[in-house]
């Protein structure tokens, strides 16, 4: 099975001042195309620098990243990138903001229209071409951004904690989106998440990191069929085992 992802004793350390931060060590782990994989672990341990890294946006301290099988470089590779907060220009209609994406990548202005509304109908926003960012909900903000990511056709997805500042029903609604659009697209998608129960409800494996600085503790093959029901006893089952490896880190243990 092809690589889109593939580390190899990746370490990341800042230098500040006459000190230096060890944030990620020696990490290893690949990831296929097309697959969903999430990522877990405590607060601090590395996880947005690693998206960084994946990404071309910095470059590891050591050890090597390939992504297709080249260096990750975001001139010449595609990465569609969304973070916790959703970045959307707030003078741009929505699909001036989805627009955005294929001015940046180069597209040809002739076909920008056409891209954008492809995507927004994807993400169930026609109709709302037009608004700014000010004038919809956060869960359609957060559809924006994916239609954004998604226009430019990426190599992968990289996602940074997308939903966590949703309410609880819209967060649900939005992960069960996000899924739809991942078996219509089959795109390679690399999720970070605190929430333990989204990882098992999204990922066909869940990688659980330790504390800084970060290595894999465990990966967890998540064998589910989509749509996952969060109460049936397998889906608790796979929650409780991701929960007990992450307090073993947290408690040191």
């Amino acid at each position: 099975m092809k690589k889109a992802i593939l580390l190899e004793s990746v370490s990341k350390k800042y230098e500040v001042g006459s000190s230096s931060l060890e944030v990620i060590k020696s990490l290893t782990f690949d990831v296929n195309e097309n697959e969903f994989v999430c990522i877990v672990g405590p607060s601090g341990c590395g996880k947005t620098t690693l998206l960084r890294l994946v990404s071309g946006l910095e470059p590891p301290t050591s050890g090597r990243i390939l992504i297709f099988g080249d260096p990750p470089d975001p001139r010449k590779q595609r990465f569609g990138v969304i973070f916790q907060e959703d970045s959307l220009l707030p003078w741009r209609t929505v699909i001036g903001n989805v627009k955005f994406g294929l001015e940046l990548q180069g597209y040809k202005e002739s076909e920008h229209e056409k891209i954008a509304r492809t995507y927004i109908e994807l993400v169930g926003l026609q109709g709302f071409e037009n608004y700014y960012p000010h004038q919809i909900s956060g869960g359609m903000k957060k559809r924006v951004a994916i239609a954004r990511a998604l226009a430019i056709n990426p190599d992968l997805i990289l996602m940074d904690e997308p939903f966590a500042d949703l309410d609880a029903q819209t967060r649900s609604l939005m992960q069960r989106e996000l899924l739809n659009i991942w078996s219509k697209l089959n795109k390679t998608v690399l999720f970070i998440t605190h929430n333990v129960e989204e990882a098992v409800f999204l990922a066909q494996r869940v990688f659980v990191l330790t504390k800084r600085p970060s290595r894999v503790k465990q990966i967890i093959n998540i064998d589910l069929p989509y749509p996952r029901a969060r109460l049936s006893p397998p889906f608790i089952s796979y929650r409780e085992r991701i929960l007990t490896a992450f307090h073993e880190e947290l408690e040191g243990i």
